[in-house]
């Protein structure tokens, strides 16, 4: 098995090579390169150095990733004859995935490899931009770059931008993050006589960069906290503070009990937003509903029993696992496929931890909700009406033992009865696929809507409720209701 021996270019010309690497350049029998568009190599051209490079595989690939693994496969079948020397920009351990692929095939015994040497283009780049790293910085690749990828607060380098569309796409994702005028800087050929720093606003990125080899974007940190709120980090260290020792004495206080109404009124408005079909109304109250995790998180951490990673860690457990058809090898063709699969390894997993059928269904600020995972739970084990006219026949005969009691039992009696009567109507809710719990909020909220439309006419006319009747109020009611329809 013979040797590829892989030399870094370096970052620049030839002032800036190792005399060995020279050296070794001049002398190769069999020297073949990842592309010859490089200062080193057009320099050592008219030396009368000669060469095979690769540029033609990117001509004919569309994918960076095929020209990659073309150019491995056939350094892999030109070492079976002879050693080869493989000279690639820069460093070869850094940003340079065709070097990545063949220490791949080292380990997999197909190849032995020999690193040598190359000035990687960090160096000049940091001191071009005179930026220390020790301060935080990230290397990232252009042509796979996804925004949850960018730290706001680092010094940002991008390579491998090899054309306009890629340039493109790297912008649209910057601005997700950083707003559109955000001044970023191209740097080109690093440490050379040619070292150029063009500075724009991002928005114009993909209009004037130069592609080559040689080029990398540099996009500098945003240290103030209020112009990184689009990061996770951000609210979290937000909560922190709230609940820290210089904090607000109110977040402070909280509780996981105290929190509990808060979390409900923040679904709730939710709700409505999402009924009113309002985007932003939707983001608004996202946002006090994610405020709900965070500061519950934040208790659990101040506490020392768990933290926002352990959330994180638990529901994406449980979505990898609840998932086997997108992250296993289970078949799902539809729905009811998801969903039968979904209830079965739930149905798995509470076989380990339960006793009973009923253990974590109850909603202790819902007992409408309660009532309905308990009635949808037994179901699912036989026990339930066969048809809807059974609950019908419950609903009448509860209803009638309600009123006996209200005629000749306790407060205690009644309530029980009353209590009989609402879990018939939650039943009767269930199968015929109704939400008794959205059912309630939208009664609720039909009931506010119209009381307020009665207030607005009593304001309007007599100006007090006492100068009106309840059938004078009444035909408020119905005026309010015959405007809604």
């Amino acid at each position: 098995m013979n040797e590829i021996t892989i030399i870094g270019l370096g970052a620049s010309d030839l002032d800036q090579l190792p005399l060995g690497i020279y050296k070794k350049l001049k002398t190769a029998e069999h020297l073949y390169v990842r592309t010859e568009q490089h200062p080193v190599l057009q320099e050592l051209k008219a030396e009368g150095l000669t060469w095979t490079s690769f540029d033609g595989i990117y001509e004919k690939n569309e994918q960076f990733e095929g020209v990659y693994e073309e150019i491995v496969d056939e350094l892999l079948q030109l070492a079976k004859d002879n050693p080869v020397i493989y000279a690639v920009p820069g460093h070869p351990l850094v940003a340079e995935q065709t070097v990545q692929l063949l220490v791949e095939a080292e380990r997999q015994g197909k190849v032995i490899i020999r690193i040598e040497g190359g000035q990687s283009f960090l160096d000049p780049i940091f001191a071009a931009l005179r930026i220390d790293p020790i301060e935080g910085f990230q290397l990232l690749d252009g042509t796979s770059l996804k925004r949850d990828d960018i730290q706001m607060g680092s010094h940002v380098l991008i390579g491998q931008v090899y054309d306009a569309f890629s340039a493109s796409e790297v912008k649209l994702t910057l601005m997700e993050k950083y707003p559109d005028e955000y001044e970023v800087t191209i740097v080109t050929a690093a440490g050379s006589s040619q070292e150029k720093l063009t500075k724009v606003p991002l928005y114009e990125l993909d209009r004037v960069m130069k592609l080559d080899n040689l080029t990398t974007l540099y996009v500098p940190p945003i240290l103030a906290q209020e112009n990184r709120l689009k990061e996770w980090q951000t609210l979290r260290q937000i909560v922190a503070d709230l609940r820290g020792p210089n904090g607000c004495p109110w977040d402070k206080e909280q509780t996981h009990d105290s929190l509990k109404k808060y979390a409900v009124e923040e679904v709730y408005e939710l709700l409505q937003a999402i009924d009113e079909e309002d985007d932003e109304h939707i983001v608004e109250e996202l946002g006090d509903v994610l405020l709900q995790v965070f500061l519950h998180a934040q208790i659990g951490e101040d506490n020392g029993y768990f933290s926002l990673e352990d959330i994180l860690a638990a529901i994406s457990d449980k979505m990898i696992r609840r998932h086997p058809h997108v992250f296993g090898d289970v078949v799902a063709n539809n729905s009811e496929d998801v969903l039968r699969n979904w209830q079965q390894i739930k149905a798995e997993e509470q076989k380990k931890i339960t006793e009973s059928l009923l253990d974590g269904e109850m909603r202790t600020d819902s007992s409408l909700l309660t009532s309905f995972n308990y009635q949808k739970k037994v179901a699912k084990v036989g026990f339930d009406w066969p048809d809807v006219s059974g609950a019908w026949e419950k609903f009448e005969e509860e209803l009638d033992e309600w009123k006996k009691e209200l005629e000749v039992g306790t407060k205690d009696t009644q309530v029980d009865e009353l209590g009989d009567l609402l879990f018939t109507v939650v039943n009767l809710a269930r199968f015929y696929g109704l939400s008794p719990e959205l059912a309630m909020m939208q009664a609720n909220e039909k009931f506010n809507r119209r009381f307020q439309f009665i207030e607005l006419r009593v304001k309007e006319g007599k100006g007090d409720f006492s100068s009106y009747n309840l059938e004078e109020l009444d035909g408020f009611w119905k005026e309010a209701k015959k405007l809604e329809r």
